[in-house]
C-alpha cells in the first residue's frame, strides 16, 4: 500500500485511474459486465468465511466505538447476509444493460433522424457509512451502468468492505475489464472524503449514503454534483378507513423488522377517527414489541409510553423508538409530514381510494405507499436488484437509484448531406 500520508496524491492517482477506466467501460460489451458481476458473486460466496472473519474485526471496532445495537445490526454480516450480497450481484448481472438503450427517436421535416440514448455518467464517488453490503451494491450498479466508481466506506466497515472489494476486483479481472473500474479508498482518514468532494476533474457525481451529519457535510462542501440521500424520516398514517388487521401488521413491520435502515418508520400518525373507533391498539402493539413510543395527549395514557419532546418529531431514531401523534384526518397527516418529513418515504393505511389519492397528490416524498410497509423502500424490492441509495432530491435521480438512474443521455443525429436553410 502506498504512503497514505499524502492523501491528495493518493486520491489524484485513484481519480486518474477511474477516469481512464470509465472511458473504457463506456463501450464495454454488456456480456463482459455481466460476466464480471457473476464472477464477483462466485468469489464472494467462495470467500464468505473470509468476509465474515473480516466483519468480526469491524464489529469489535464498532463495539469499541460504542455503536448502538441498531448500528451494529447494520454493520453485521453473517452467512445469510453474505448470501444476500451474492443474490444482489447476480440480480444486477441479469438486468438489461441500460447503456445505449434508445429512450426516444423521431424524424424531423429537415430530414434529420434523432435518437436519445442512455450513456454512463462517467466516474461516480460513493461515500457511505456502516453497511458493508453497499460496497457490493454500489460497485455492481456502477459497473452495470458503465461507470467507474470510487468507494469510500465508513471506518466501521473498513475490513468487511476491503474483503468484498477484493471479490469485485477478481470479477473484473476474470472478465478482462479494467480493475480500476471499482476502487476502494484504502484509508480511514477523513481527509480522503474532503478530497473526493473537490475532485471536479475526475468525479462526475457524488452519492452520499449515511446519516444527517455525513450528507450535510457533503452538501455543504462538495464542488462535485451530489445525489442526496437524506435522512429516512418515514411516516405511517393510519386513516379512519384503515383495515385494523392490515394496519396492525404494517405498523409493526414498518418499525420493527429492521430499525437501522432508512426505510424504517420513525413516526406514526393516527387519525382521531381511527382512535375513536379502535383506541390506541397500534401504540399498544408497539409497546408490547419492545418499542419505546414517544407521544403526547391521549396516546400518553398507554402504559409504557414516554412523553415526546418537540425534537422527537422529525427525528431519525434508527432504533426501537418511534414518535406517535393523533392528527385530524388526512389533511392533518399531510400538514405534519410537510413540516417534519425528509421527503423519503410515507405510507397511508386506508381502504378509501379518494383519501389515498389525496395523500399521493399532496405529498412530494420520493416514495409514497398505500397499505404497505415503509420497509419496502429498497431498490431490490422495486425490482432493481440493488440500489446505490434513495435519492431525496428532485434533480436527475429520485427514489431508489439503480443502474438506469446512474445514466444520462446523449443525442445521436443522422442526416444525409443535410444542411440547414
Amino acid at each position: 500500500m502506498k504512503d497514505l500520508e499524502s492523501i491528495p496524491a493518493l486520491m489524484a492517482e485513484i481519480g486518474a485511474k477511474a477516469k481512464a477506466a470509465a472511458a473504457e467501460l463506456a463501450f464495454a460489451a454488456p456480456e463482459r459486465k455481466e460476466a464480471a458481476l457473476l464472477a464477483a458473486a462466485e468469489a464472494v460466496w467462495a470467500r464468505r468465511q473470509e468476509i465474515v472473519a473480516a466483519n468480526a474485526e469491524d464489529l469489535a471496532y464498532g463495539a469499541e466505538k460504542g455503536l448502538s445495537p441498531a448500528m451494529m445490526d447494520r454493520l453485521m454480516l453473517d452467512e445469510a447476509r453474505v448470501g444476500g450480497i451474492v443474490a444482489g450481484l447476480r440480480a444486477v448481472a441479469g438486468q438489461t444493460d441500460p447503456v445505449g438503450a434508445v429512450m426516444a427517436e423521431w424524424d424531423m421535416p429537415s430530414g434529420l433522424h434523432i435518437q436519445r440514448v442512455r450513456t454512463p455518467l462517467g466516474v461516480i464517488g460513493v461515500i457511505y457509512e456502516s453497511r458493508p453490503n453497499v460496497t457490493a451494491d454500489a460497485g455492481a450498479l456502477c459497473l452495470k451502468s458503465g461507470n467507474a466508481v470510487i468507494l469510500r466506506g465508513g471506518s466501521e466497515s473498513f475490513q468487511s468492505s476491503r474483503a468484498i472489494h477484493r471479490c469485485l476486483v477478481e470479477g473484473l479481472r476474470q472478465a478482462g475489464l479494467p480493475e480500476a473500474a471499482i476502487q476502494l479508498v484504502p484509508t480511514r482518514d477523513r481527509a480522503a472524503v474532503s478530497e473526493m468532494l473537490r475532485m471536479v476533474g475526475d468525479i462526475d457525481v457524488i452519492v452520499p449514503r449515511g446519516g444527517k451529519g455525513l450528507v450535510g457535510l457533503v452538501q455543504k462542501e462538495a464542488r462535485v454534483p451530489v445525489f442526496a440521500h437524506l435522512e429516512g424520516i418515514c411516516h405511517v398514517y393510519a386513516d379512519a378507513d384503515a383495515d385494523l388487521a392490515k394496519a396492525r401488521a404494517v405498523v409493526l413491520n414498518a418499525k420493527t423488522r429492521r430499525t437501522g435502515i432508512c426505510g424504517a418508520a420513525e413516526c406514526l400518525l393516527i387519525d382521531r377517527a381511527f382512535h375513536a373507533k379502535y383506541g390506541a391498539v397500534l401504540v399498544e402493539d408497539l409497546v408490547r414489541a419492545g418499542v419505546e413510543v414517544r407521544t403526547e395527549g391521549d396516546l400518553l395514557k398507554v402504559p409504557g409510553t414516554v412523553a415526546a419532546t418537540s425534537e422527537d418529531f422529525g427525528r431519525e431514531f434508527l432504533d426501537m423508538i418511534i414518535a406517535a401523534k393523533l392528527v385530524d384526518g388526512v389533511d392533518g397527516a399531510i400538514a405534519h409530514i410537510r413540516r417534519y418529513g425528509s421527503q423519503h418515504t410515507e405510507a397511508i393505511l386506508t381502504g378509501n381510494d379518494a383519501t389515498a389519492r389525496r395523500f399521493f397528490e399532496r405529498l412530494d416524498s420520493a416514495i409514497l405507499m398505500r397499505n404497505a410497509s415503509t420497509q419496502f423502500a429498497d431498490g431490490g424490492e422495486f425490482g432493481m436488484g440493488a440500489e446505490i441509495g434513495i435519492a431525496t432530491g428532485k434533480l436527475h435521480a429520485r427514489g431508489p437509484v439503480g443502474a438506469e438512474q446512474l445514466t444520462s443521455f446523449k443525442y445521436l443525429v443522422t442526416g444525409d448531406g443535410t444542411v440547414r436553410g
